[in-house]
C-alpha cells in the first residue's frame, strides 16, 4: 500500500501545513491517499488546483483523493463535483486529525471559517513538527487568519480571522526544531505583521520576535514572512541593528506604489510610508534588502499610476519580485470596478517582471568579492543570509553555514568559493 501523498499549491503557510497534514494521515493510516493543499488567491491558482486533481487520478487511479486548503474552503460544491475528488475538507478541518482520518467521513466536511477564534492545537503540539525533511530551514506558523479587507483579496474569507499563536507556544515549538537539528526558522501566516493583537498585553511581531531569539540562544537565523507597510514594528528595527540572527532581508506586502491605486485597493499604507520603511530599515542595517509583491494591472490603473509602481522600485531599492496579473476573485469589490484588459495586465506584469530581474542582477553583482554566510540545503546549493541563492564550489554538509566568497554570477544565483 502507498503511502499517503501531499502537493501543495500557494503559500508558505499552505507548505506548513501539508507537513502536518501528511503525519497527521500517516499516523491515521491513510494509505493510498493523496491530499491536494489547494491555494485560491487568484482564479489561475483555482484552475491549477483543478488541473492537479485531474493529473493525481491519472498518476495514481486507485488512489483516494482529498481536496482541502483555500479554493476548496470557497468553493466545496465546485470540487466536490469533480468525479476524480473523494472527500472536500475546509482550512479548519484538514487540521484536525480525527476528522482526517475518517475514511466513511462525509463527502464536504466545510464549516464556517469566520467563526474560527483560535488555532489548532495539534499545529503547535504535535511532534510531526520535528521533520520537514532536511534539517535546515522550517516554517514555523504564529498567526493565522486576517481581519483586513483589501479590495482585490478573497483570502480572509479563507482563512477567518486574526488569531495568535501565544509568545511561549512559539517559543517552545522552535526550541524543539532546534534541538532536532533545524538551524533557519521562518515565521509565517496570513497576516503576520497582525501578530499579537489579539492576545493579553498586545504584544507586536518584533516583539515576540525579540523574545524568541533571546530565549532559544540555539536558534542560528530567523527570517520573517510578508510583512505589512502599514505597521511599524520598533522592535524589528533593533532587531535589524542590534541582532545578528535576525536575517537582512525583508519581503513587503506592497502590491502597488501609487497612491491613488493604494487607496482603490483599501491598503493602508502610502508610497512615501514605504519609502520611509525602507530609509529607516537601512539606517538600522546597511545591507538590509527588500522583496515585494506587486499587482500588475489592478482595475482602473491607468498608465501614469502604472509608472508610479515601475519608478518606485529603483526608489525603494527594492530587490526580488513577486509580480501578479490581477486577477478578479468573485465576491471582492475590486471584481465591481472598471477592469483593465486582460492582455494590458499580462504586459503590464511582464514589464514589471523585467525592471525586477535587472534590479536582482544588479544586486548579485554588487556582491562579487564580497563575503557571505550560506545556509547549505543541499548539496553544494544554500541561501546567503539575504536569501540569494547560491550555489558553492565546494562540498560542504547540509545544515552547516559556511563562510563564502562571491566570485560571479550564473544562471540567476550567486558563485563561491570557500572564503579564507
Amino acid at each position: 500500500m502507498a503511502d499517503p501523498r501531499v502537493i501543495t499549491l500557494g503559500c508558505r503557510l499552505n507548505t506548513f501545513e501539508s507537513a502536518v497534514m501528511r503525519t497527521n494521515a500517516e499516523a491515521a493510516g491513510l494509505s493510498d491517499t493523496v491530499i491536494v493543499n489547494t491555494c485560491a488567491v487568484t482564479a489561475e491558482a483555482v484552475r491549477q488546483a483543478r488541473q492537479t486533481i485531474r493529473r493525481a487520478r491519472r498518476e495514481q487511479p486507485g488512489a483516494r483523493i482529498i481536496v482541502t486548503g483555500c479554493a476548496a474552503q470557497l468553493r466545496p460544491d465546485t470540487f466536490a463535483a469533480m468525479p476524480e475528488v473523494d472527500r472536500v475538507m475546509g482550512n479548519a478541518e484538514k487540521m484536525d486529525p480525527r476528522q482526517l482520518g475518517e475514511a466513511d467521513g462525509e463527502r464536504i466536511v466545510v464549516s464556517d471559517i469566520m467563526e474560527a477564534r483560535e488555532i489548532a492545537g495539534n499545529l503547535i503540539d504535535s511532534p510531526l513538527l520535528d521533520d520537514f525533511g532536511i534539517r535546515t530551514r522550517a516554517f514555523v506558523q504564529v498567526q493565522q487568519g486576517c481581519d483586513h479587507r483589501c479590495t482585490f483579496c478573497i483570502i480572509p474569507f479563507a482563512r477567518g480571522p486574526n488569531r495568535s499563536v501565544p509568545e511561549e507556544r512559539i517559543v517552545e515549538q522552535v526550541r524543539r526544531l532546534v534541538g532536532n537539528g533545524y538551524v533557519e526558522m521562518v515565521l509565517t501566516g496570513v497576516d503576520v505583521s497582525s501578530y499579537g493583537h489579539d492576545l493579553p498585553g498586545q504584544p507586536t511581531l518584533g516583539d515576540m520576535a525579540e523574545r524568541l531569539l533571546a530565549d532559544v540562544t540555539g536558534l542560528k537565523r530567523l527570517r520573517l514572512t510578508s510583512l505589512d507597510p502599514a505597521v511599524t514594528d520598533e522592535a524589528l528595527f533593533r532587531l535589524l541593528a542590534e541582532e545578528p540572527r535576525f536575517m537582512p532581508h525583508l519581503h513587503l506586502s506592497l502590491q502597488a506604489a501609487d497612491d491613488m491605486v493604494l487607496k482603490r485597493m483599501k491598503r493602508r499604507h502610502t508610497r512615501r510610508d514605504v519609502v520611509e520603511l525602507c530609509r529607516r530599515a537601512r539606517a538600522a542595517r546597511a545591507d538590509v534588502v527588500f522583496g515585494a509583491d506587486l499587482i500588475a494591472g489592478f482595475p482602473t490603473e491607468t498608465d501614469a499610476m502604472f509608472a508610479n509602481t515601475v519608478s518606485a522600485i529603483e526608489e525603494m531599492g527594492l530587490t526580488y519580485l513577486h509580480v501578479f496579473p490581477y486577477s478578479s476573485r468573485a465576491g471582492t469589490p475590486a471584481a465591481n470596478m472598471p477592469q483593465v484588459p486582460k492582455t494590458l495586465r499580462a504586459e503590464r506584469a511582464a514589464a514589471l517582471r523585467s525592471v525586477g530581474d535587472a534590479a536582482r542582477n544588479r544586486f548579485f553583482e554588487s556582491r562579487i568579492g564580497a563575503r557571505a554566510e550560506v545556509l547549505v540545503e543541499k548539496e553544494r546549493l544554500g541561501h546567503c543570509q539575504h536569501f540569494a541563492p547560491v550555489h558553492l564550489g565546494f562540498d560542504a554538509r547540509p545544515g552547516a553555514i559556511v563562510q563564502t566568497r562571491i566570485d560571479r554570477v550564473t544562471d540567476d544565483r550567486l558563485v563561491g568559493s570557500r572564503a579564507a
